[in-house]
């Protein structure tokens, strides 16, 4: 007897479509327009009916409409003037899946709504607070201003050599230069004293040579 192989569903499809109410609000979440990201502080929201929505992708790209229904079910949201006709004449909203609208302005009549969007903004503000704050302790603190140093003016700092007076030398400094020079003529008299026996010895064989030559002769 041959055994049918029945295909179940993977374990994220089974999730996504047993979700229950709570979790399936969540995954209508749509991007907000730059004017209500910089105003309420957040990027995404949750698409309601009565919101005004715009089409970023398909084939209806560009459309901007207002949400007629919510299809939780079905994960499809259904905007006023999207709609098309079937065979035997009557008119039919066209589903449109959350993820490829962008909410152009919002339905706050919610207070529910208006308190999630007042707590997020909060927490925004909070983060970049601390953020602001790190940056200014990593950055090292200026010294006081009685601690700074002076600086003169470039004109007072490029003066000449020439332009200075001579300046007689003191008494200290003569001193380093009496020094300097007898350690030279000690120096010079110790290489002499030794330097003496080698020439004495040189001169002694050129002399006994010079008598042997004049022998020879």
């Amino acid at each position: 007897m041959q055994v049918v192989k029945t295909s179940k569903p993977s374990k994220q499809r089974k999730r996504l479509f047993q979700a229950p109410d709570h979790i399936r609000y969540k995954n209508f979440a749509a991007l907000l327009s730059p004017e209500l990201r910089k105003t309420y502080g957040t990027r995404s929201l949750p698409v309601r009916r009565g919101d005004t929505v715009r089409i970023m992708r398909g084939d209806r790209k560009g459309f901007e409409g207002k949400v007629s229904s919510v299809d939780r079910k079905k994960f499809r949201i259904y905007i006023e003037g999207l709609t098309r006709e079937k065979v035997d004449g009557t008119t039919v909203f066209i589903p449109v899946h959350p993820s490829k609208v962008m909410i152009t302005k919002l339905n706050l009549d919610d207070k529910w709504r208006r308190k999630i969007l007042e707590r997020r903004k909060r927490a925004k503000e909070a983060a970049e607070a601390e953020a602001v704050e790190k940056v200014e302790e990593k950055t090292p603190e200026k010294p006081p201003e009685a601690m700074k140093v002076e600086e003169k003016p470039a004109e007072e700092k490029a003066v000449s050599v020439t332009e200075l007076p001579p300046t007689a030398p003191t008494a200290e400094e003569e001193k380093p230069e009496k020094k300097r020079k007898a350690a030279r003529k000690t120096v010079k008299e110790s290489a002499e004293e030794e330097t003496k026996p080698k020439k004495e010895a040189k001169a002694k064989t050129r002399g006994r040579k010079s008598s042997e030559e004049q022998k020879v002769g």
